[in-house]
């Protein structure tokens, strides 16, 4: 099921990039936040628009595209960004995103 933020932060970037290959996923559940909540998600975007960028280039033109979501109900956002080319080369398949450690970490004395 979609919500409202992730519904619009696919359209944002399928309207801005074009992509062969998208997906955003709201990863909330996994974090301490209220059931419902839209406010952390993780971004594939594959597009031949990419081509020739460098990864700086690629997260500031999507942070460039969402950034009406990122200033007001995004906390976090993985962004993962391919070429066609990188994308085959990886075998299609998104990357796995790490478990939430809580906000705090675990150490020992």
């Amino acid at each position: 099921m979609s919500g409202p933020i992730q519904a619009g932060l696919y359209e944002a970037l399928s309207t801005g990039l074009d992509p062969e290959f998208l997906v955003v996923t709201n990863e909330s559940h996994r974090h301490n936040v209220p059931p419902g909540s839209e406010s952390h998600f993780k971004v594939v975007v594959v597009t031949a628009e990419f081509d020739g960028q460098r990864l700086i280039k690629r997260h500031q033109q999507v942070n460039q595209l969402l950034a009406r979501f990122l200033a007001n109900d995004i906390h976090a956002l993985a962004i993962h960004t391919y070429t066609p080319e990188e994308w085959r080369e990886k075998g299609e398949i998104p990357p796995l995103s790490p478990n939430c450690l809580g906000g705090a970490r675990s150490t020992t004395s």
